[in-house]
């Protein structure tokens, strides 16, 4: 290949006005305060709206050189050398990104037809003693494949791999093959740091897409493991009658049979939409107020901050449907005929303050567990490409492996007050003296201590624990068949 430098490339006006027209598009773009050149804060506000990671030190986000450090051709290199690009700086730099990609793409290409398809990118990875089948291919090929043409074209591959920090071609099948990303996974608890959308997601509507899929994950992974989330609640309520998971079940089985294990997963599910809806406007406004005019992107506790005041203000606007999935799940048979039923006879006879019982040890509990949550999530997917450097990214599994060891940490933490909260909303059904002695939350954790010690804070803890793999494994798999038909890409 002849290098960059003794490369006779063409001069802007010599090009097709379509291809003008496009570069002078892309310039804008990059261009965010509009001042004719692009300087490195343009940069990450124009990275992070076009879904592009943006990492000054290098392509890995972990701040760990993963052998893919950024080449002397990386457009934040480019920038920093010079301290800003102007539109012809700029565009000799797409020239010489550009070219490099044709030889790559070429050696793509083993039939040199033009395009490339699913056999010729098992072949590159091959090459490089690296395994995929055809079905993965295929996956790969359609994160580029803009056109459905089953094929990748060079504009195809030429604008999805633009701005990479580095054309090493081991580094670009690598961050391809790892482009997947954990969103929307439901645990059957809330999870209240939610995944930020870019620009583009919110300007073509993928955003809505995202959120239904999600919706519709947690409502099948929540229905999986609604057999153990009744019998979390039996053991936190009723953990004197029933002490182990044995005895609730069999007691459910006696009382009401199978279908009574599902009793509290309607108004469970039903909670998924609006309280979806809520935390993500919820959660733009607190980006908003947190960011200001800046543009930037949120740092990692400031995205705790937002998502722990989203998850404060949706919960406070469901949470009499908490009670109410509560409260049914420790119904008799024929108590309730519906969940509207329950809402008049519950109203009716404890008011409408008995809709919150409960309400303070909830919203406590936030803290604790996104915070925890969070740091443990990213402390565990940080350490693991710190030690595996030769992956630009974790793969899905580790994602769903960090995910599960973040949530159950953070649920131990959140737990005691969980258990309080839950006593507290079925006080008036409760034959429990603990409880009805109490009816504060420090009152009521005085007595449990007291009457149990701190042990008798973890009642139910253990079907907690068993649904959590379940959950986030039902609810990935449901949610890539639903992003799926609903048209979702990963970017």
């Amino acid at each position: 290949m002849s290098t960059i430098h003794d490369h006779n490339f063409p001069k802007f006006n010599e090009l097709p006005p379509k291809e003008q027209q496009r570069l002078v598009r892309l310039f804008k773009q990059l261009d965010v305060t509009n001042d004719n050149k692009i300087t490195a804060e343009d940069l990450a506000v124009a990275f992070k709206e076009m879904g592009i990671p943006y990492n000054p030190d290098g392509y890995n986000q972990s701040g760990h050189d993963s052998g893919t450090k950024r080449t002397e051709s990386s457009l934040i290199t480019r920038v920093e050398k010079l301290g800003s690009l102007s539109f012809d700086d700029f565009f000799h730099f797409i020239q010489e990104t550009e070219h490099q990609l044709m030889y790559l793409f070429k050696y793509m290409d083993e039939n040199r037809d033009g395009i490339i398809d699913a056999d010729e990118i098992v072949s590159a990875f091959e090459r490089f003693n690296i395994s995929i089948d055809k079905k993965e291919a295929f996956v790969l090929l359609k994160r580029m494949d803009k056109d459905d043409s089953q094929t990748i074209s060079f504009n195809e591959w030429r604008d999805y791999l633009l701005f990479l920090p580095s054309f090493d071609i081991r580094h670009i099948l690598n961050s391809w093959r790892h482009a997947t990303v954990k969103k929307f996974l439901d645990l059957g608890e809330n999870v209240l740091v939610p995944e930020d959308f870019t620009s583009h997601e919110m300007r073509t509507g993928m955003w809505w897409r995202h959120l239904v899929a999600g919706g519709l994950a947690g409502a099948v992974s929540r229905t999986c493991t609604a057999p153990l989330d009744r019998i979390k609640v039996f053991l936190q309520v009723r953990g004197s009658e029933y002490s182990t998971i044995n005895a609730c079940l069999r007691h459910m089985l006696k009382e009401g049979g199978i279908p009574s294990l599902w009793r509290g997963n309607g108004i469970n599910v039903l909670k998924i939409a609006p309280e979806s809806a809520l935390k993500f406007m919820a959660y733009e406004q607190a980006k908003r107020l947190i960011r200001g005019n800046t543009g930037r992107e949120l740092e990692i506790y400031e995205r705790f901050i937002a998502g722990s005041l989203a998850g404060g203000i949706s919960q406070t606007l469901i949470y009499p449907l908490e009670v109410l999935k509560t409260r049914l799940a420790l119904r008799k048979t024929g108590e309730y005929t519906s969940i509207w039923d329950a809402t008049c006879k519950i109203y009716k006879k404890e008011g409408l303050r008995s809709f919150y019982r409960g309400y303070l040890p909830n919203l406590l509990g936030i803290i604790p567990y996104a915070g925890i949550d969070l740091a443990i999530y990213e402390t565990l997917k940080k350490t693991y490409v710190s030690r595996h450097p030769e992956e630009t990214d974790p793969g899905i599994l580790v994602l769903l492996g960090c995910g599960t060891v973040s949530s159950s940490c953070g649920q131990i933490a959140s737990y005691p007050l969980a258990l309080v909260r839950t006593r507290l909303q079925a006080q008036a059904v409760t034959n429990d003296s603990t409880t009805r002695e109490a009816s504060s939350m420090i009152g009521l954790f005085k007595n449990i201590v007291k009457r149990e010690g701190v042990s008798g804070l973890y009642r139910g803890i253990t079907p907690n624990f068993m649904k959590v793999a379940p959950a986030v494994s039902i609810s990935y798999v449901v949610y890539e068949y639903s992003r799926r038909a609903l048209g979702v890409t990963m970017a």
